[in-house]
């Protein structure tokens, strides 16, 4: 008679870790969901935070004291940088200022030719002498941009072209103008820009490309361009 008490006990103990066994299954479970839920989340971070930014832009205004060339190319540096240097809200200094120094690189394509970027934007020359230099120049012609300031303020591609004398829209790149039959297309990073690219804030290492040609050609621009060392 003692056994059937003992059969009642071992089937509750039995029971009993079949209940425990099920919440550490469930447990279980839960922890690896929990798991794999904030690995994706933490995967989405990175492709988000890995994912190429938009550019940044800077309001630019259109200058109304120079004319700018509305020419094919080339287009070369103006012969008195000063009203030019003015125009683009830019200070004429005495010497280059290096608080901040930065690079950014121009490649400019029209009708599958390759446009120099000259030397020598930015600088003011008298009797063959430099007299004056500001913070956005050029040194020569490998299209390079040079930033030099001593402040950190927003320096857009609008300014340099005003120095440099050359009209610059969404539409029109000197005299080369978009219309029904030939596309003007702007790159960074060799990813599309469809805004006003005179509004383009110039940031180290930034590759711009400026195409132009015709509606039924593929543009081909480089994504990125090799800066030497120390730039």
């Amino acid at each position: 008679m003692s056994i059937e008490p003992l059969s009642i006990t071992n089937d509750r103990t039995s029971s009993g870790r079949r209940r425990r066994s099920a919440s550490v299954i469930v447990a279980a479970v839960l922890v690896v969901v929990s798991v794999l839920a904030v690995g994706m989340g933490a995967s989405g971070a990175s492709t988000a935070s890995t994912a190429p930014k938009p550019p940044t832009t800077a309001p630019f205004t259109a200058p109304t004291s120079v004319t700018l060339a509305d020419t094919p190319p080339p287009w070369p540096i103006p012969a008195d940088a000063k009203p030019y240097i003015t125009a683009a809200g830019l200070p004429i200094l005495g010497a280059e200022q290096l608080a901040v120094h930065y690079h950014a690189h121009l490649d400019i394509v029209a009708d599958g030719a390759k446009v120099t970027v000259p030397a020598g934007i930015g600088f003011v020359i008298k009797n063959g002498r430099e007299t004056g230099i500001t913070v956005i120049h050029t040194h020569d012609p490998s299209g390079v941009i040079h930033i030099e300031s001593a402040t950190d303020v927003p320096y857009t591609l609008g300014q340099l072209f005003t120095e440099w004398g050359v009209a610059l829209s969404a539409t029109q790149l000197g005299g080369l103008h978009a219309d029904s039959t030939h596309v003007f297309a702007v790159y960074v990073n060799g990813r599309r820009f469809t805004g006003d690219p005179a509004t383009l804030q110039l940031k180290k290492h930034l590759e711009i490309a400026l195409w132009y040609g015709p509606s039924t050609d593929t543009p081909k621009v480089p994504k990125s361009y090799h800066f030497p060392a120390g730039l």
